[in-house]
């Protein structure tokens, strides 16, 4: 039996392009989010670039603890950017259309920069660790050698790891709709819009998640397990306090990131009765830390309020 010319060019038709619908449920009015987004893409930008300046200009900031804070604040400006644009774009202007390699070149730097926020959080916690349990040792482990074989360590990890991702979405044929519920090319986002089995695409994510964000908690939960194990053995009240205050800013901002990650994944699985929870809080996510991170670490840190302070040119003493 033969096939009909016309069956076969309806089975290998494939879209040329998806359409990002925004945020579901709520398209007629939707435009009116762009003032909240882009005042926090702002704020994020302005932030993130002010720390960058205030450890560049002080010399005693030039320490391991805020190198990986500028790196930090790199990544952050990074995810922001990556996402935020496309959004105002389609809340200004309706631009709604994106290439297939835009889509997925967007979806791969959205999953290396999230894995790289994770792994400089190690990178955090393993310092802190170092600076409180065994003090003594830490000029000699935490060298700038050191530091910069660990960010490059996680650079190398997260960028190839995440890249079978979009590697394994563009293998998918997508031969019929083309419309994304959604601000951003996520990976099931996409896929789910596939004519053939994505099974394997489900599961290197849920392998993805467990190997390099499980590691990642796993090894921050344990560094700071053993900090407060010291932190107990201290005599003095004083020092006790004073020790576990320079991992406050650092822990809150762990809570976050991982916090709306689980629930990010809990509310996917509801997505059918309320889509627009997850792509809120997945849009949220990537642009909240970014305008978060260096408040935080700003608010709780006297260096940096003082280095703040000189660059603003505000003479106040702390």
């Amino acid at each position: 039996m033969f096939q009909h010319p016309g069956d076969s060019n309806i089975s290998k038709f494939q879209v040329s392009e998806f359409i990002l619908m925004g945020f579901p449920g709520i398209h007629t009015w939707q435009h009116w989010l762009s003032l909240p987004l882009a005042l926090l893409y702002l704020l994020a930008l302005t932030a993130n670039i002010l720390i960058l300046i205030i450890i560049n200009q002080e010399a005693t900031l030039h320490q391991p603890m805020y190198f990986f804070l500028g790196v930090l604040a790199v990544v952050d400006m990074g995810l922001a950017t990556t996402i935020m644009p496309k959004i105002l774009a389609i809340l200004w202007f309706s631009a709604k259309a994106i290439s297939l390699p835009e889509c997925f070149a967007q979806m791969y730097v959205i999953h290396c920069f999230v894995a790289m926020e994770s792994g400089i959080f190690v990178c955090m916690a393993i310092d802190r660790y170092i600076a409180i349990c065994k003090p003594l040792r830490y000029p000699a482990i935490v060298t700038d050698s050191f530091v910069v074989k660990a960010t490059v360590f996680m650079a190398l990890r997260n960028s190839l790891a995440t890249i079978p991702v979009p590697v394994l979405a563009a293998q998918r044929h997508y031969c019929s709709q083309n419309q994304i519920e959604h601000c951003l090319c996520s990976n099931l986002g996409v896929t789910s819009l596939s004519c053939d089995d994505r099974t394997i695409n489900s599961v290197y994510q849920l392998l993805l998640a467990w190997t390099l964000m499980g590691s990642d908690l796993a090894l921050i939960f344990l560094s700071y397990a053993l900090i407060l194990h010291s932190v107990l053995k201290l005599n003095s009240a004083e020092a006790a306090s004073k020790a576990l205050s320079t991992c406050t800013s650092h822990l809150i901002l762990i809570l976050f990131f991982y916090t709306v990650i689980v629930v990010i994944s809990i509310t996917h699985n509801a997505a059918m009765t309320l889509p627009l929870v997850p792509v809120l809080l997945n849009v949220l996510h990537n642009v909240i830390p970014p305008a978060l991170n260096p408040m935080v670490y700003a608010l709780k840190n006297r260096e940096l309020r003082q280095g703040l302070y000189k660059v603003l040119k505000m003479d106040k003493e702390n």
